[in-house]
């Protein structure tokens, strides 16, 4: 076999890649055109079983292109050019192809929040025997397609002796959202979930100050595709962000129907005075003693538009697609909601600080550690008890946001209780008036993290953890340095890495959650020299 370096042939295979044989993608990519000559180059090639995918973000695994094919048919083949950024995927038949295609015009496919760009190709079929690193590929697709195929083992696994299913064999999900920057509605489940299949039932409620659900398909494959799709995608532009994992469960018993819960199949169920509790059995398997209204539920307004256009010719309930056109209400936007259900207090931007350590606090400190969460814009330190302190949030759904992740974290050795505040504004104080620098207003702060509508910063929201993200670091910036700052300042540095992509980014882990905390107030926006200055907040992983 052959292999020549720079048009990537792979000759003895039978099957080749090369700029002349790819509609100049190769080209296009390389000039950052895609989006403009992406239409413009699939006509060029004729329809075909072969599929050719470009623009994939390097860490991108075969399940996950995988993904992109499934809904559609088959798919027979698949070969993964990772230093190209390139992947063909080969569908049992052209009419599969053809539909995938077609559906994928009108709604730019995403892989890890990354569009990509799909065209035929001109080969016929993947020849790919004799290609060398081709077991992941191989494997993903054995597993892909028993999983497609209805494999008795996962569409009917047979119950544990408790009820239960195996996680991984359950048609009941559970569902995280995660960035809860905007309302979720049962509603809105529905309307993305029921894109994978027919949805049977619906639970919604707060556990650990998270917005989640477990939700119920006809059919465990309906929930595979659902799990392998959405997992990890936003459902508005920036926030609202989906963890979705298989539950322990073989079904759910819902009682009523309402705003928190919903059987599908029981139109006749009544509404009830509230919310049920849960079965002991499932609670059991969800480790809740009962379910907790979600204050974010019964949105008014909130329906999301979701990019799943009913393609002519696609039978398949389940079509998947990443939800960045889902679009927020301008409403919204500006932070004029009506969220049903909600007393008047709890649309309040305005919180109460309490159990502070008033000898190691400052109005400073509040906000920047309160700006993780949304735009602070003012903070009031009481006079005659300096343990409270008010904190004015941009808008209601700020201070909700804050509200869940911050209250119970420990602060100076203390543990901070955060609620909403009786108080519709914090006052400044008047003109002459001794304040001791206890009030101070941010309204206008060049800090401030989501100025911009559709900020990254929306899609980095994660509840405080022992572990930051450390970002705008200038290049002469060692890791040691980094490393020194952080313990020249009292801090335990147990762990630190920088992104293998990008040096401008590092993970850097600390001793525990409140060291954590008070390092971000501490060094957020700290001077590193070059006309950089450092941005920290809270991180999902650990290192």
């Amino acid at each position: 076999m052959s292999r020549r370096k720079g048009n990537e042939e792979l000759s003895s295979s039978g099957f080749t890649v090369d700029p002349s044989t790819m509609s100049n993608s190769t080209t296009s990519a390389a000039n950052g055109n895609d989006s403009t000559k992406f239409t413009e180059e699939r006509s060029r090639c004729g329809p075909s079983c072969v599929l050719h995918i470009r623009k994939i973000p390097f860490e991108v695994s075969e399940a996950e292109v995988l993904s992109l094919g499934l809904p559609f048919g088959k798919v027979t083949n698949l070969l993964m050019l990772k230093k190209k950024n390139q992947a063909f995927i080969e569908m049992a038949s052209e009419e599969a192809a053809v539909t995938m295609l077609n559906y994928y015009t009108a709604a730019t496919p995403h892989l890890r929040n990354q569009p990509v760009f799909i065209q035929y190709s001109n080969h016929r079929e993947l020849k790919t025997d004799n290609l060398p690193n081709q077991g992941r590929a191989h494997a993903a697709l054995h597993a892909a397609n028993t999983v497609h195929s209805g494999n008795v083992t996962l569409t009917r696994p047979a119950p544990a002796s408790n009820g239960t299913m195996m996680p991984g064999q359950s048609p009941v999900l559970r569902i995280i959202v995660e960035n809860l920057f905007y309302p979720v509605s049962l509603e809105v489940l529905h309307q993305i979930f029921s894109k994978f299949g027919t949805v049977l039932k619906i639970i919604t409620f707060t556990k650990n100050n998270q917005f989640q659900a477990l939700l119920q398909y006809s059919d465990p494959v309906n929930a595979h595709h659902a799990k392998l799709t959405l997992d990890g995608q936003n459902i508005y532009n920036a926030c609202c962000t989906l963890h979705v994992e298989y539950s322990k469960l073989s079904s759910l018993n819902v009682k009523y129907n309402n705003d928190k819960s919903r059987d599908f199949t029981r139109l006749d169920l009544p509404s009830g005075d509230g919310q049920p509790a849960l079965e002991h059995t499932m609670a059991t398997a969800f480790g809740a003693p009962g379910i907790i209204p979600s204050p974010y539920t019964g949105a008014t307004g909130f329906a999301p538009t979701i990019g799943f256009p009913h393609t002519a010719g696609l039978s398949l309930q389940m079509v998947p697609g990443a939800l960045e056109p889902l679009t927020i209400p301008t409403s919204a936007m500006a932070g004029r909601m009506a969220i049903q259900g909600m007393p008047p207090a709890a649309m309040n931007a305005v919180l109460l600080v309490s159990n502070l350590n008033p000898s190691s606090i400052s109005p400073h400190g509040l906000f920047i550690l309160f700006g993780v969460y949304g735009d602070v814009h003012r903070v009031k330190i009481m006079f005659n008890k300096k343990d409270n302190a008010l904190i004015q949030m941009a808008d209601a759904t700020q201070a909700q946001l804050a509200m869940s992740h911050l209250n119970g974290q420990r602060l100076h050795g203390k543990v901070m209780r955060v609620t909403i505040s009786k108080h519709q504004t914090v006052q400044l104080p008047r003109e002459g008036q001794e304040d001791h620098g206890l009030t101070k207003d941010y309204s206008g702060s060049p800090l401030h993290r989501f100025k911009k509508p559709g900020s990254k910063n929306f899609q980095n929201i994660f509840p405080p953890s022992a572990t930051l993200h450390l970002s705008n670091i200038p290049p002469s910036v060692t890791d040691d340095v980094l490393q020194n700052l952080f313990a020249g300042c009292g801090y335990s540095v147990r762990a630190f890495k920088f992104f293998l992509k990008d040096r401008k980014m590092a993970l850097i882990q600390l001793g525990s959650v409140e060291e954590a905390i008070q390092a971000l107030i501490d060094l957020h926006n700290h001077d590193l020299g070059e006309n950089h200055h450092l941005r920290v907040s809270f991180s999902k992983s650990t290192i």
